[in-house]
């Protein structure tokens, strides 16, 4: 097998999604530790637009192929690998390598694909839910009796962001940026919808919590939302920034995280360790697979495009018009 060719999207210099190639490489040998994934599709992140860029390199040791969450079956595993095997159906986050028809993973990054789930559909997956469950959960400290924010409600992950919270007792207010994509976060389970085109968030934000403001916020546009979300915050209130859709810099009055004892963070998913990445993938397999499982939360999916057309899949979510996930299948 690993003799053999496989075709890849390449990105033979930064630019736009024009630059996007059809190419062969051999297909890759897993080291120990990992398993050898026939990929059915992979989703598409924001990141992968800014690799393409050449503003996002991939970590040591990583594929410089695009590519962070794959669906697929396992076709080889190394020696030392037990908690999956070969034939299973599997959907893994990855540091690269997914735009292709096979690639690596860590075995301890693969999920199975959910009871009742189409394969292709579990490309949606790893890559929202570990993010999300990471920085709403395990840094965000989410419970049932919290107020949430959520920016970018409509996006891959803030759809995933809603249904998780909802489904564990938060009460939910997103911001997108159209009247069909308010209505698609509601549709979802969000108790509110902010227009940010339309309406000043902070102040939909504050009368919505009766003046008190939302006790989490997940920010994936950074900027001057910064200081806008600390007026929004409640007393011991905690916002998590994991992307910067607004620009890497922000001009903020601290006195108000000093007076409101705010906690303020952010984390990147890419770069963090095999292990690091395993012990979120343990928690989703006990807290987050059963609701998949069950059929009480699921990926949006926007659309799909085959790998031949992978400059059209770039193109539509660099337009922003996506509500969901967008994925790429490799046959």
């Amino acid at each position: 097998m690993t003799s053999k060719l496989m075709r890849v999207v390449e990105v033979p210099q930064p630019g736009g999604a024009e630059i996007l190639q059809i190419k062969e490489r051999p297909i890759p040998v897993p080291k120990a530790g990992e398993v050898l994934i026939k990929v059915a599709a992979a989703g598409l992140n924001r990141a992968d637009i800014m690799q393409r860029n050449g503003h996002y390199p991939p970590p040591p040791g990583a594929s410089d192929l695009l590519g962070l969450e794959v669906s697929g079956t396992i076709a080889e595993i190394s020696k030392d690998v037990n908690r999956v095997a070969v034939g299973s159906e599997v959907c893994a986050l990855l540091a690269g390598g997914g735009y292709a028809e096979y690639c690596t993973a860590p075995a301890s990054s693969c999920l199975p694909v959910p009871d009742g789930m189409g394969i292709v559909e579990a490309a949606a997956l790893p890559e929202t839910f570990f993010t999300v469950w990471t920085n709403l959960f395990m840094r965000g400290k989410l419970s049932s009796a919290d107020k949430c924010l959520i920016h970018g409600g409509a996006s891959g992950i803030g759809t995933t962001a809603i249904q998780l919270a909802r489904a564990f007792g938060a009460e939910v207010c997103v911001t997108a940026g159209s009247i069909d994509k308010c209505q698609a976060c509601i549709e979802l389970g969000a108790h509110h919808a902010i227009n940010y085109r339309e309406a000043d968030f902070v102040e939909q934000v504050l009368e919505w919590t009766d003046g008190k403001g939302v006790d989490l916020i997940l920010d994936i546009i950074s900027g001057d939302y910064v200081a806008k979300n600390i007026k929004c915050l409640a007393v011991d209130g905690r916002m998590v920034i994991i992307a910067t859709q607004g620009g890497l810099k922000a001009q903020i009055n601290v006195l108000p995280i000093m007076t409101k004892r705010l906690t303020i963070t952010g984390s990147t998913l890419r770069p963090r360790t095999v292990e690091q990445k395993a012990e979120i993938a343990d928690e989703l397999r006990a807290q987050a697979w059963p609701l998949l499982n069950a059929g009480k939360i699921k990926p949006i999916i926007d659309s799909s495009f085959c790998m031949d057309d992978v400059r059209d899949a770039h193109a539509r979510l660099e337009s922003g018009a996506h509500i969901g996930k967008i994925l790429l299948t490799m046959s």
